[in-house]
């Protein structure tokens, strides 16, 4: 066969295990150890039992569908193909799908989604809507052959008369996640004003379709407020968590979502006799007050309180003129006043004292420099004007006379 180099071995090696079609499909059971997530997205670890182990790789395009986040010490079921690594002459497991092996491992990634989805917001209790109390038409999601159909519509057809839309989907198996998003969607543009999401009960394997991330991003979109109904009432699922309402069990479902008409009938005849009780006691109260209206509109009593009202405004006039006289007198005295003050510094005032007032074409004289020999000047005095015409002007200057004459 000749010599071999290393690089054909490998390869031929290779060529064996991936064309034996034992190897190209296989499910394998085992623990996860040695995890290491590469930047790349690639998954490396090592899948192991109590006698033996085996090197495993998940490329990223198939760890992009995994419905949860492997860790070491996990159990899990994988399903891929024999390869080798050629550069290091290693076989492994290429992994092409992986799932929780056991209860315990579907719990683990329960919690492990529910952490997620708590902190993207999905749970929190300000963001769910109230479930409207008189609704139209409800959307149901569920599937139309099980149980759980016929006990919600029994419900509902005794309780309340209302219209009933099914978007029917799958509720188990791998297809059932996508299949009750879909639904919901679809549910979302028939203008529907609450929706039921849920099936009757079973194991946790048959519920897990509720407990899928892309249900719970459906619920969590929804434009119309989403109650879900899942299993009994012991059964918690994801779906819960993210609903605007969680009901134990279908039926319960049916029974939140509309009200009872024995209950409204209750309701309504007591109202009515509360409105009856309400209008006697106001026509009764109506009543009283008429009478005593009428009573004060007798001609004595009328006569009375016109009087009454008489005495008033007489006692508003007195009290009026009052302070009108008042305030006259104030403003009689401030007048007086001030007169007084102006009397003092009028020059007409100063005439009355025996003063007089020249004048030289309408102007005050204050100096004998503002006239001239010659000159006309008028003497005005209390009881009229004098003419005087100037022949001689007396100027002193520190009490020496300065004489001149025309």
């Amino acid at each position: 066969m000749g010599v071999f180099s290393v690089s054909m071995l490998n390869e031929t090696i290779r060529s064996l295990l991936v064309n034996d079609p034992r190897l190209r499909e296989v499910w394998v059971r085992g623990e996860i150890s040695n995890l290491k997530k590469h930047s790349s997205g690639h998954y490396y670890f090592t899948l192991k039992d109590p006698r033996s182990q085996i090197s495993c790789v998940s490329f990223r395009q198939t760890n992009r569908i995994l419905k949860f986040d492997p860790e070491d010490s996990m159990s899990v079921i994988l399903y891929g193909s024999v390869d080798v690594y050629t550069v290091r002459g290693q076989y492994q497991l290429k992994v092409l799908d992986m799932r929780p092996d056991g209860i315990g491992e579907m719990f683990r990634i329960f919690e492990q989604l529910k952490k997620k989805l708590e902190a993207d917001g999905l749970f929190e209790q300000r963001r769910k809507r109230p479930i409207p109390r008189f609704p139209a038409k409800v959307g149901i999601s569920t599937s139309p052959t099980g149980a759980a159909i016929h006990d919600i519509i029994n419900v509902l057809n005794r309780r309340y008369p209302v219209h009933i839309l099914l978007a029917p989907c799958l509720v188990q198996g791998d297809a059932a996640a996508q299949s009750i998003a879909d639904s919901i969607q679809l549910l979302n543009k028939a203008n529907v004003d609450v929706i039921i999401v849920g099936r009757g009960g079973g194991s946790l394997e048959d519920l897990w379709a509720f407990n899928e991330e892309v249900v719970a991003r459906a619920i969590f979109n929804s434009r119309v407020p989403v109650v879900s109904a899942v299993g009994h009432e012991t059964d918690y699922t994801i779906a819960d968590f993210t609903a605007d309402l969680r009901a134990p069990t279908p039926s319960a479902a049916a029974e939140l979502v509309v009200p009872d008409k024995m209950d409204l009938k209750r309701f309504i005849d007591s109202m009515l006799q509360r409105l009856e009780q309400a209008a006697t006691y106001k026509i009764a109260d109506l009543s009283f007050r008429l009478n005593r209206l009428y009573g004060s509109l007798e001609p004595d009593k009328l006569r009375e309180i016109i009087d009454q009202r008489y005495q008033r405004v007489d006692e508003l006039v007195a009290s009026m003129e009052k302070d009108a006289n008042y305030h006259l007198r104030s403003r009689e005295m401030l007048l007086k006043a001030l007169a007084g003050r102006m009397n003092a510094v009028s020059p007409l005032n100063t005439l009355e004292r025996g003063y007089c007032i020249a004048m030289s074409n309408e102007s005050v004289i204050r100096s004998v420099a503002a006239v001239s020999i010659g000159s006309r000047l008028d003497v005005r005095v209390t009881d009229g004007n004098i003419v005087c015409d100037i022949k001689e002007k007396v100027e002193i200057d520190h009490g020496t006379q300065k004489k001149e004459d025309g």
